[in-house]
């Protein structure tokens, strides 16, 4: 795997102006020092389903420790008004914090802490942007992506979707399609970037150049004997594309070769797939495998599978790296303790009012091992025995017959990372294990079971002092 520093080497300036203004703020009253908690978490699981894959840590932890302010972006803050004292406290500037987090891979729920960042108020503040838009997008992705291994069982899923991607974000898709469940993709700088298996096929404007298809098939295989996988939709797949592919196939059988497999691009592809699987089987070509492609997503492959389509690798493109339908996740940042002291939001609708103090999550497990609920607790208290509902009073879960786990585990240290980086492999292996712990009802695509997480009675508790004194002072005034 190559080292992706350079890729993750990014300007303190990608991110939204109001944070280099509220840190200019911070500076001038005195605040910019004062110790400052921030918590990460999603309120809504996209897709209608049950559960979120988590991913995005490695590469914030790198763009964390590599994040500086160059005299070209002090010069840019400089046009644009920000003061001299202000430029030299940035030009010091290296992220120094600590960050909490759960596993990369980890199966997570709404309103738990994800990450939690804890440092400077300056330094606390600045760094959302840059989370949210490393973790949202490519938790969005896996989340998708897992929805798609859970759909096409033990068949290959395969990234094909640079293309339609949101320029470089392209890379990250490519990441989280592996973490959540994908084994290859046709991005061929994110297969280098992350020690990935690279795969594709052939295009049309390939068989359109040579005019005649056999003759194009011929050429492909000779240059590429390894990558054999002809598309065969480009005039007419049973009358052209298909004889063609097998006259090609037999053809390299002579030469001790192999015809790797065809590609279904259009068209009726339950019907197509078995169509072409009985040709090919009749040629004697039944080690060729079937790729179908063109806009699939975890309903369509699941009809596929359904109709006992015989494809053997699906290709999934703009769905995929666009999200659809929901195209984000809508994960926040909130202050949670500044200056030693708790700090929330309110809202109208309680489910929008934020959770104060230090977190962590606790799991709790079945005697098979199988997820049952998660409480969000303080961090300085101990393993809560019963858990309340977040936002329906009354509702509280007798936690004490279930094992537990720490979710929340520190990563970051004064802005140096405590542990040797996670491969791409390695966190997918991981989330395939902890999706196997999660009840079968949470992973369903109709009405799934919604997962239980809840408050401990003392951050209940917290949280409903704080609400009251809030309350009253606005009404006294």
């Amino acid at each position: 795997m190559k080292a992706t520093t350079e890729l993750f080497n990014l300007s303190p300036l990608y991110t939204d102006l109001y944070q280099i203004a509220m840190g200019q703020a911070y500076l001038m009253d005195g605040t910019a020092e004062k110790p400052a908690v921030f918590d990460y978490f999603f309120r809504t699981i996209p897709f209608g389903g049950g559960y979120v894959i988590f991913a995005g840590l490695e590469p914030l932890l790198q763009s964390l420790e590599n994040l500086q302010f160059e005299a070209e972006d002090l010069d840019y803050l400089r046009e644009l008004g920000f003061q001299p004292d202000y430029l030299a406290f940035l030009k010091d500037f290296r992220f120094s914090g600590d960050v909490y987090s759960m596993k990369e891979g980890e199966v997570v729920f709404p309103l738990e802490p994800v990450i939690r960042v804890e440092g400077r108020l300056f330094e606390a503040q600045l760094v959302e942007t840059l989370l949210l838009n490393l973790i949202n997008y490519q938790s969005l992705v896996a989340t998708k992506a897992s929805r798609m291994r859970l759909a096409a069982g033990n068949r290959v899923l395969s990234d094909f979707g640079l293309r339609r991607a949101p320029a470089q974000g392209g890379l990250l898709a490519a990441r989280a399609a592996i973490i959540g469940g994908f084994d290859s993709t046709s991005n061929l700088e994110a297969a280098r970037l992350f020690g990935l298996e690279p795969a594709g096929t052939m295009a049309h404007s390939f068989i359109e150049s040579h005019g005649e298809e056999f003759q194009a098939f011929m050429k492909f295989v000779e240059a590429n004997p390894e990558r054999a996988i002809l598309l065969v939709d480009t005039y007419d797949t049973l009358r052209s594309g298909l004889p063609n592919a097998i006259r090609a196939g037999l053809e390299m059988k002579k030469k001790g070769l192999k015809l790797r497999g065809i590609r279904l691009d259009s068209g009726d592809l339950a019907y197509l797939s078995k169509k072409a699987r009985a040709l090919l089987d009749a040629a004697g070509l039944k080690e060729a495998k079937i790729v179908a492609s063109n806009l699939l997503d975890e309903q369509v492959i699941r009809s596929l599978i359904e109709q006992e389509a015989p494809i053997d690798i699906f290709g999934v493109g703009t769905k995929l790296v666009t999200g659809v339908p929901d195209a984000a996740l809508d994960g926040v940042y909130k202050l949670s303790v500044f200056d030693g002291q708790p700090r929330m939001k309110l809202s109208d609708n309680l489910t929008k009012t934020t959770l104060p103090g230090r977190k962590q999550v606790a799991r709790f497990q079945d005697e098979q091992g199988l997820f049952m609920a998660d409480a969000i607790q303080l961090t300085d208290e101990g393993l809560p025995e019963r858990m309340f509902h977040p936002v329906e009073p009354g509702k509280s879960l007798d936690l004490r017959i279930y094992r537990d786990e720490s979710l929340l585990e520190k990563v970051m240290a004064g802005g140096q990372r405590l542990k040797a980086e996670q491969s791409v492999s390695q966190i997918a292996a991981y989330t395939r294990q902890r999706l196997q712990q999660l009840p079968p009802e949470h992973k369903r695509f109709e009405f799934p079971h919604v997962y239980k997480v809840g408050l401990s009675q003392r951050l209940l508790t917290l949280r409903n002092e704080l609400m009251e004194k809030y309350k009253e002072k606005f009404e006294g005034g």
